[in-house]
């Protein structure tokens, strides 16, 4: 059973990572669900514009600079994933405490690099 990316951040626009990283992890056979500002497709990925009470959550990506994260913060801790990847230029050490300090890990890491080298 493959486990469920959830990517906040989404875009449509295929030069962006988040767009990327969705390509990427279809392609590695991951379930991946999406939020974003557009209404859209990725890989044939709904990328929602509303949030939803996704359930069975494996890792949230980040594709929000830190002050756009604070507005998601209870909603993501309340999914419960397993792991927060902040990729470059979303770290946000007020956010990982907060994570640190409901037992949520979390890593700044690149999604499509640890997808790349085996790691994801």
């Amino acid at each position: 059973m493959s486990k469920t990316t959830f990517v906040i951040g989404a875009s449509l626009k295929s030069e962006r990572y988040s767009n990327i990283a969705i390509n990427k992890l279809t392609n590695y056979n991951h379930d991946v669900v999406a939020f974003g500002l557009r209404e859209g497709q990725v890989a044939g990925v709904d990328i929602d514009t509303h949030l939803m009470p996704y359930k069975d959550i494996d890792t949230v990506t980040l594709y929000l600079n830190p002050e756009r994260q604070k507005e998601y913060y209870e909603y993501i801790i309340g999914l419960h994933p397993k792991r927060v990847i902040f990729n470059p230029g979303t770290e946000n050490p007020e956010f990982q405490n907060i994570l640190k300090q409901e037992g949520i890990y979390f890593e700044e890491s690149c999604t499509l690099v640890l997808l790349s080298t085996n790691q994801y």
